[in-house]
Parts: structure tokens; C-alpha cells; sequence
């Protein structure tokens, strides 16, 4: 799923490589989509690395190349296990659950419902679908509310977390330095990303080296809820 903006800033982008082999420049993105400053851009750029839309050549200006387009880009991956494969649960300090443990947790299952794919650039009461739901470990829950998202791209990665995982949130609006959290910046952008507060500002961290660490201004962050454990399917 993606916003307008980055349907539009993708398809400028490889319309401009299909034709002359070069990358447009920020400047050209920003005017081609009628946005007022570079840090807009900056921000689609980022939402489409991050979703696996785009890559950032290093050691070379202007480099992106396109990875795939919405058309191909791969759905979500069923819950359900499958003939000859397995489930895997993984707790909230990532220790996994295997084989009967995961059948005798499961006889106390809770029904939480289950998002889209968190997207950066959909406000998570968007990716909402009352009819998709998910059966979690009674176990794996604390007190309050909780909901599964479908995680798109591999920016935390080094957290242990895939694409195609779903991740399970305990609704929250405050959380702790460290946390693992579903963040809303600007009322438009939903990301999933580690938390470190920075004086005034805040921080939200990817687990892989080859994502920036973004900084905002406290009023710019709203968070959505906390990080407690994974499904995985295989």
C-alpha cells in the first residue's frame, strides 16, 4: 500500500531511468511532484527504501535504481500453516516457541485484529479491516488492548524482525527509550522502528545499517503502540 505521493515520485523515478539511465535529481522530484522543500522527497525516498521499492546505489550521486513496482510488489503472506511447513511464535525478547508448546499456547488463543501491511505514509487506522483477524497465544498478550500488523521491508532487519512477519502491538501511547514502537509522525506517516528519546527530540532507529536514523521534534511523533513479540510463517 502506498500513498498517492509515493505511487507518483516512484513511477517519475523509473519513467526518468527507463529513458535516460540516470536517476532524477531531488530537485526535479521536488518539482515534479509540486512539493515545497527537498526534505519531502527525502521522506518518499526513505518510505520507499525502506518498503523494498527502491535502493540507494552507494558511493554514487544521484544512483537509485527500482526494485519493483505496486503491480509486483508480493502480497501477505497467509497465516495458516501450511502442508509441510511451519508456524513459528516469537515472544516479545524474541525467544522462539516451537513444535507442542506452540499447540498447547494456542488452546488459550485470543483473536486480535489483524491490519495491512505497515506501510510508511498510512495513518494505521487506514490499514484497519474488520473482517481480518489473527488467533495469538492468550500467553504471548499482557493486560490492554492489542492488534497484529503485517511488516513490509527490511529496515529492521537486525532486530530479527522480516518482511512479511507479523508483528503484535499492544496499543500505547507512551513507551520507554529502547522500545520497539509503531510510530505516527506528522498525522500522515506510520513506520515501525526502535525509540530513543534525545533531550527535545526524538529518534526513531532502523535495525539495519544501511537506513538513516530519523530525528523529530516531540510534537511531530505520536506513538501507536509497543512491539511484543512475531508470527512468522515458513
Amino acid at each position: 500500500m502506498l500513498t498517492n505521493k509515493q505511487h507518483e515520485l516512484l513511477a517519475f523515478i523509473h519513467k526518468r531511468l527507463t529513458e535516460t539511465g540516470v536517476a532524477p535529481s531531488f530537485d526535479e522530484m521536488k518539482a515534479a511532484l509540486k512539493l515545497k522543500s527537498k526534505s519531502g522527497i527525502h521522506r518518499l525516498i526513505t518510505a520507499l527504501e525502506e518498503r523494498g521499492f527502491i535502493r540507494r546505489l552507494p558511493h554514487r550521486a544521484r544512483a537509485l535504481e527500482v526494485l519493483k513496482l505496486p503491480g509486483t510488489a508480493a502480497g501477505p503472506r497467509p497465516l495458516a500453516t501450511k502442508k509441510g511447513g511451519s508456524a513459528e511464535v516469537i515472544r516479545g525478547n524474541f525467544r522462539p516457541l516451537h513444535g507442542g508448546e506452540i499447540e498447547e499456547n494456542t488452546a488459550t488463543a485470543v483473536e486480535l485484529p489483524l491490519f495491512g501491511r505497515i506501510a510508511a505514509g498510512t495513518p494505521i487506522e487506514a490499514l484497519r479491516d474488520p473482517t481480518a483477524t489473527i488467533d495469538v497465544p492468550a500467553s504471548l498478550l499482557s493486560a490492554g488492548k492489542h492488534y497484529a500488523l503485517e511488516v513490509a521491508g527490511d529496515s529492521m532487519i537486525e532486530a530479527g524482525i522480516y518482511d512479511g512477519d507479523t508483528a503484535l502491538i499492544e496499543e500505547c501511547d507512551i513507551a520507554e527509550s529502547g522500545n520497539i514502537v509503531v510510530a505516527l509522525i506528522d498525522n500522515e506517516e506510520v513506520t515501525l522502528k526502535r525509540l530513543r528519546r534525545k533531550g527535545a527530540s526524538i529518534a526513531l532507529e532502523p535495525a539495519n545499517k544501511h537506513y538513516e536514523t530519523r530525528i523529530f521534534g516531540k510534537d511531530r511523533v505520536r506513538i501507536q503502540g509497543k512491539l511484543i513479540g512475531l508470527y512468522r510463517q515458513y
